[in-house]
């Protein structure tokens, strides 16, 4: 197998996972890369029930170029459980953005790693929704000073928002930020590693346990529920761990086989390198390799860059977001994103294990 970067959740304070500081992290708001030009509301629609997507994660990834010193790839999911079809991925949405050394936005020394965190930079023009940190254009109505991004996170938001609401700016109460589950996904650093390192350590921090998560990942081969984790007696697991039918053989014990080195892993990076698939190449998977989109600006070809591991969904607490894998294609030159604009989409593939029966 190929040298690969694998990501681990770690437990962090929030402050150090702001923009200031570039993380790769999952779940809570993005931090945006680019401030002058955010993604709009509609760009983050699902094409299907048209609620908002969620931030799912994002990934630091810069190249060695001069106009990508910092480059950050985005990833958000609709977290209606309707809108999720076997091997389709249209309510998943992947932004590419990327900034020079020098910019209009950032310090040219590197942000602190010890002592205090540095504050999050926030866009000047823009106000981002409370809810969710992605742009908000809508205002409060009373005391027009909270921002939206629609309707839906407004309402959602309301039952903590309404107890600092008030048309007198004097009497205002300010109440620390509290995340709503509909919306935000919980918050963890994703620390990105090589696959030789030892991995005893981030093991040690976290409260998932190895046998159990294994024994998950068999359950859901046979149940094509990848996020559906349910408390089985043993009797009931046990025949899933025997093997199945029911799915590729070959494929799976490949994939079981590199989980199995590192279970906790919910990322797997290597730029141009090969994606590691849940279930048969072949009949899921050729026709989506064969038409993969090129570059909508330089016109290139997209290459992989990593995937999304279905470990992650534990973290993710909704058992409405359901995949198997989702490898993530991105412009293989990481071509210069033009002044206007900040955010460019890039492609995915979604594989999901559909029961054949």
């Amino acid at each position: 197998m190929q040298d690969i970067d694998l990501g681990f959740a770690e437990h962090c304070e929030s402050e150090w996972l702001t923009n200031a500081h570039f993380p790769s992290k999952l779940g809570g708001k993005p931090a945006w890369l680019h401030l002058g030009d955010l993604p709009t509301t509609e760009a983050l629609k699902c094409k299907k029930c048209n609620n908002q997507k969620s931030f799912l994660c994002q990934i630091y990834a810069p190249f060695d170029d001069d106009y990508n010193f910092h480059r950050m790839v985005y990833v958000f999911v609709c977290r209606t459980e309707s809108c999720y079809t076997a091997n389709e991925n249209s309510n998943i949405t992947v932004l590419r953005s990327q900034l020079p050394l020098h910019n209009e936005f950032y310090p040219d020394v590197p942000p602190p790693e010890e002592g205090e965190a540095a504050p999050e930079i926030l866009p000047i023009k823009t106000k981002l929704c409370l809810a969710c940190g992605c742009m908000g254009p809508l205002k409060c109505g009373r005391c027009k000073k909270a921002n939206y991004c629609g309707a839906q996170h407004q309402r959602l938001h309301w039952k903590i928002h309404k107890l600092s609401c008030t048309a007198d700016s004097s009497s205002a109460v300010k109440l620390p930020c509290q995340p709503i589950e509909e919306i935000l996904f919980p918050e963890w650093e994703i620390d990105m590693n090589s696959d030789e390192d030892d991995n005893s350590a981030k093991t040690a921090k976290t409260d998932i346990d190895e046998e159990q998560e294994m024994k998950k990942l068999e359950q859901l081969t046979v149940s094509g529920k990848a996020g559906e984790f349910q408390n089985l007696p043993e009797s009931e697991l046990e025949k899933y761990t025997k093997g199945s039918e029911e799915i590729d053989d070959k494929h799976f014990r490949k994939f079981r086989k590199e989980c199995d080195k590192d279970p906790l892993q919910i990322i797997r990076y290597k730029r141009n390198g090969q994606v590691l698939w849940i279930a048969d190449t072949e009949n899921t998977i050729k026709e989506q390799s064969c038409n993969i989109p090129k570059c909508e600006l330089c016109g290139g070809e997209r290459e992989f860059e990593f995937q999304i591991m279905p470990q992650m969904l534990n973290y993710l607490k909704d058992a409405n977001v359901d995949w198997g894998v989702i490898a993530v294609y991105t412009c293989s030159k990481s071509c210069p994103l033009p002044n206007d604009k900040g955010y460019v989409e890039e492609f995915c593939i979604k594989q999901d294990i559909v029961n054949n029966q």
